[in-house]
């Protein structure tokens, strides 16, 4: 597949989302509000669009409502068939975890670009293989690691690089759910497919830490192992040999609905996020200052992460923000954080 330079007329990237769950939908309803780019083609087993529309399904972020594809779109039930066919540019894999590397391994093959939702792999060896294949495909890879998009989160990055409030000195992030549907088997009790909330959920603050402060030289890790052996509550300390105090919290266990946040202890601030508070999520305590609230964009990491990919295709330039190397180290930590659990050793990276 070549990649043209685009132009402001260049017509929009041609799109495939694979795998019509709750992040399917999610994916779809971005893309259909982003002009440099139309949706195609869908694949699925089970849901399917019926008259070119794809009913809602509910996550833990949000209810999605209808999808409203239009007249058009091609149905496929096979990515065989999907990739076979030479106008698709973009394939977007919103499946689970374990179906990831043989999936983006044939489209890279195939010459297509790859935006794959996290984890990008069900371990780091598999990711190796995505990632290779990747530096043999003309197409680009990116993992959609959205925190490093989402209003907040990306402000975060930005003031920490720029020292605006001095050095950070101590981090806690936190990231608390109930147990999605998708983590559950018949039984009731969470997924061995889908990592549990430690690679489902908990992998989002793992990255994110990585993107803002480097790799950790080590974590120790205590957690809660669900009835189906998975991690369904986590609580890690990343050392930095230097600096900061970093832990993060993951959990699947809050009885209703879902909250994320951050404190960060800087030399001449405190930055604390709580999604709880809406509007008022943000709220920056400058020394000898009264706490005020930062505005952040109306929009979610979700929008921002496929309009940035969307923009890398059209312009034929290699996405820097979220990388495939980026999706394997957050899978290591990840696993470095359940061997801690499971051993109760702490575990060097």
């Amino acid at each position: 597949m070549s990649h043209a330079p685009a132009t402001p007329a260049s017509p929009p990237v041609q799109v495939a989302v694979v795998g019509l769950g709750f992040m399917g939908a999610t994916h779809l309803r971005a893309y259909l509000n982003n002009p440099q780019a139309r949706v195609v083609a869908v694949c699925g087993q089970g849901r399917l669009p019926v008259n070119g529309v794809l009913s809602g399904v509910a996550g833990h972020i949000q209810h999605a409502g209808d999808v409203v594809l239009g007249s058009g779109v091609k149905v496929f039930r096979t990515l065989a068939e999907l990739l076979a066919d030479p106008d698709i540019q973009v394939v977007d894999l919103c499946t689970p975890a374990a179906a990831h590397p043989g999936q983006a391994i044939a489209a890279l093959n195939a010459g297509k670009n790859v935006l794959c939702e996290k984890p990008m792999a069900p371990t780091s060896a598999t990711a190796l293989e995505i990632l290779n294949a990747a530096g043999r495909s003309p197409g680009f890879f990116m993992p959609a690691m959205c925190m490093r998009f989402w209003p907040g989160w990306s402000w975060l990055k930005k003031v920490a690089a720029e020292n605006t409030f001095g050095k950070v000195l101590a981090a806690r992030f936190s990231r608390l759910s109930e147990m999605p549907s998708w983590g559950r088997n018949e039984s009731g009790a969470a997924g061995s497919h889908s990592g549990g909330a430690l690679f489902d959920l908990h992998l989002h603050d793992t990255d994110f830490i990585n993107y803002l402060f480097g790799k950790p030289s080590g974590v120790f890790s205590q957690g809660i192992v669900g009835n189906a052996g998975t991690i369904d509550h986590v609580i890690t300390q990343y050392r930095f040999p230097a600096g900061p105090v970093v832990h993060a919290e993951g959990s699947w266990l809050l009885p209703l609905g879902f909250r994320m946040g951050y404190t960060l202890h800087c030399e001449r601030a405190t930055l604390d996020f709580d999604s709880a508070r809406g509007a008022d999520a943000l709220i920056v305590t400058e020394t000898g200052q009264p706490p005020r609230t930062v505005e952040l964009e109306k929009t979610d990491g979700y929008t921002a992460e496929i309009h940035y990919f969307i923009d890398c295709v059209r312009k034929n330039l290699t996405p820097a923000i979220a990388t495939a190397h980026d999706g394997l180290a957050a899978l290591e930590i990840c696993e470095a954080e359940e061997k801690s659990v499971r051993t109760r050793q702490f575990i060097d990276l």
